[in-house]
């Protein structure tokens, strides 16, 4: 097993060393996750999910009209659908 050290800063940040870095695919401004399982932490490129790119896009207009988006949705949905079954 190979380990590489790195040191913290005041603030409590890291650099992830390139060696890692390449090996996880990771770019600038990508996110990583951290999971601990018997006192020991593993790092890895992050999933995305609904919850991890929350805020990420900007809304078209504030406040969204959520209704009149579902609406559209389900219009659209309903022309696929009845577009496939032709």
């Amino acid at each position: 097993m190979k380990e590489i050290v790195t040191t913290i800063t005041k603030k409590g940040q890291v650099t992830i060393p390139v060696e890692i870095r390449r090996l996880l695919s990771l770019k600038a401004k990508d996110k990583v996750a951290f999971s601990i399982e018997n006192n020991k932490v593993r790092i890895a490129p992050a999933k995305y999910t609904i919850e991890t790119v929350f805020g990420a896009i900007k809304p078209l207009k504030k406040p969204e009209e959520f209704n009149n988006l579902r609406k559209i949705a389900i219009k659209e949905h309903t022309d696929k659908v009845v577009e496939e079954m032709k």
